[in-house]
């Protein structure tokens, strides 16, 4: 639970109809496995002490008398168990017969929780049978205590932070205004459904839309736990199609028709998070639904849900190939209408033959296309200095050629020589002057050259090296567009992967794969025996570390100990602790120490829910301190 993480199970135990023993022995069983295992909320199906499939079976006393004998034995049977635990039963209160998922934590029935919506349509009687739960809740006297009863209880952990849970029934979830709607507004975090839903064709589909769907909707975890073999097959077959989801995505489905337990961690601090953050998200103004207390250890969560290492690249093949070209569409039409806004008639790209300004070519050339534009009208200029190698010269030659695009070559060596005259710098000193000159000197020539031909300079700097401060202030870091300003250094290589993958020229194709092969180097310094001597990774890290840094930091607020512990469980095999460490203490102190370069970014298009623009989603003090984050990961990483 540290770290806001909490382990839930959905279980579908082997059940007989009506045999309220023979079911409480599973259901017990099933209870110690899931809370050996580490559960802290643990959920079961509806009805499931007698079966859901009882029919007229609910109006004989003895099956009724029998679930109230059996649910206080499962409840004595949880006094030795650190977890909540939701199970489904019928109940007879004054007369009449309810739907109840009864909550059970420590020994004792905190409360009772009525189903509101009964179907009664297509194969679904349950009017016949039961009562709809009263609008709120109220309390019954059950085993001499007096217990909450009715819709929308709330249960509040004592030991970890923003954990508060509701639970609905089944049909419940399908109604117009679900009960967890009000819950959530009034904290609920995690929503339990125990369900009884049938099979039948298509049905399973539309159920996970529903339920990722209900907890993306009210920014919640939800654990559902669903009837499945031994329930009766007079008409019906139920097929235990258990589900835990968090906020839109399904972090753990079972396989339907074979009973058992599902587990993931559901992550509470994201949740309340996300809430904060969201500004739609309205809480209730007064609380009015009961709030019960439970208690379950504060311990840590052994994680087993997955961990992208690369979150801001899809791992599925076909899902990544439609998420490039909706991201290589949204950056071509930011750049259309900048063009056209400005009545330009002309783009000029500083083009070195690495990643960031191949894709931002690309881009430029998408983008014409989409303008009816001939290509020709695109300059690339390629302006070799003292890093400059004969592979990335003519990958960058031969591109812009094969893209139609313009191209103009401009040698700045002796400019820059001239620089470092005026303002009495050694060239031989190959210090951050040495550098930052040459990157400046490519800037003015692109500006200048923009105002020869009526032009927009379209920048090349990604999103990753904007976090990392990894661009010369006022060289690199200008433009007129920069079209890759919110993708990440992971994405722009799939970015280009998926260009060459499509282009019918492989000439074309070739070029890009050779980029793809480059290391990444900014060369700035000279080469050793006509290779790349500066490598950017060996010098501020990886990106795909300092990618998931900035995904979990930007995206959901993470304290530093706790990205430290997802990198070392996503990379786990790739990447020593202590090297992870390193880059982290690097990622922090060049991102708090740089900001004051993406405070006067220039304008570029959003394409993700990460971004780093002053104007949108990220506004920081250029001068804000790192030393709280800091300090979190020396007492918190060791």
């Amino acid at each position: 639970m540290r770290h806001g993480f909490i382990k839930v199970a959905a279980v579908t135990p082997d059940i007989r109809v009506a045999d309220t023993a023979y079911n409480t022995e599973q259901i017990c069983r099933w209870i110690d496995e899931t809370t050996e295992n580490g559960a802290k909320i643990v959920v079961f199906p509806e009805l499931c002490i007698t079966g859901y499939t009882c029919g007229d079976l609910f109006a004989q006393d003895i099956l009724l008398q029998h679930a109230r004998q059996a649910l206080c034995r499962i409840a004595a049977h949880t006094k030795e168990k650190d977890a909540l635990i939701f199970v489904g039963t019928p109940l007879a209160v004054d007369g009449e017969l309810y739907n109840v998922a009864a909550a059970l934590n420590r020994g004792r029935i905190l409360g009772l929780t009525t189903k509101s919506f009964l179907p009664n349509y297509g194969e679904f009687y349950e009017m016949r049978q039961f009562r709809e739960g009263p609008k709120q809740a109220g309390e019954i006297l059950f085993g001499g205590e007096r217990i909450p009863f009715g819709p929308q209880l709330l249960y509040v952990s004592e030991a970890m932070d923003n954990l508060v849970v509701s639970a609905e029934i089944c049909e419940d979830v399908w109604s117009p205004v679900p009960p967890s709607i009000e819950a959530a507004r009034e904290g609920a975090v995690i929503i339990v459904n125990c369900s009884a839903s049938d099979e039948t064709i298509g049905k399973a589909a539309y159920r996970e839309s529903l339920i990722s769907g209900q907890s993306a909707r009210l920014i919640a975890g939800y654990v559902y736990a669903n009837a499945g073999e031994g329930e009766s097959t007079t008409d019906l077959v139920f097929g235990g199609h258990n589900m835990i989801a968090e906020n839109g995505s399904v972090l753990s489905a079972s396989r339907r028709f074979r009973n058992g337990a599902i587990y993931s961690e559901i992550d509470v601090s994201r949740l309340a998070g996300e809430r904060r953050r969201n500004t739609t998200f309205k809480s209730a103004q007064e609380r009015t639904l009961p709030r019960i207390s439970f208690e379950v250890e504060l311990t840590q969560t052994e994680l087993t849900r997955k961990i992208a290492s690369r979150p801001f690249v899809p791992d599925e093949e076909t899902e990544r190939a439609k998420r490039c070209e909706e991201i290589l569409t949204i950056q071509a039409m930011g750049l259309k209408k900048r063009l056209s806004h400005t009545q330009a008639q002309s783009a000029v790209v500083g083009i070195s033959g690495g990643l960031d300004s191949t894709l931002a070519l690309l881009v430029t050339a998408k983008a014409f296309d989409a303008l009816g534009w001939d290509r020709n009208r695109i300059l690339a200029v390629t302006m070799p200095c003292f890093g400059t190698t004969g592979r990335t010269y003519r990958n960058a030659c031969r591109m812009a050629k094969k893209l139609g695009a313009g191209l103009r070559e401009v040698q700045i060596e002796d400019a820059v020589r001239q620089h470092f005259s005026d303002i009495g710098h050694d060239p031989e000193d190959h210090d951050v002057t040495y550098e930052n000159a040459q990157a400046r000197e490519r800037t003015q020539v692109l500006m200048d050259i923009a105002n020869q031909e009526n032009g927009l300079v379209i920048g090349t700097g990604d999103m990753s090296e904007l976090a990392l401060g990894w661009a010369t202030y006022n060289g690199d870091h200008m433009s007129m567009y920069g079209v890759n300003a919110s993708v990440p250094k992971t994405l722009v290589r799939h970015l280009v992967r998926y260009y060459a993958d499509a282009s019918t020229d492989m000439e074309l194709a070739d070029v890009l794969y050779d980029v793809l092969d480059t290391p990444v180097s900014p060369e700035l310094l000279p080469p050793k025996d006509g290779e790349i001597a500066q490598k950017t990774e060996d010098l501020v890290g990886p990106y795909e570390l300092h990618d998931f840094f900035l995904y979990y930091m930007l995206r959901f607020g993470y304290e530093p100990s706790k990205i430290y512990r997802l990198a070392r469980y996503a990379f786990g095999g790739e990447y020593e602790p202590d090297v992870i460490l390193k880059w982290l203490k690097t990622f922090y102190r060049r991102f708090f120490g740089q900001q004051f370069k993406r405070s006067c970014l220039p304008d570029g298009p959003k394409v993700g829910t990460v971004a780093l623009s002053p104007r949108g989603d990220w506004r920081m003090p250029s001068d804000a301190c790192a030393a709280s984050w800091m300090r979190d990961l020396e007492q918190n990483c060791r």
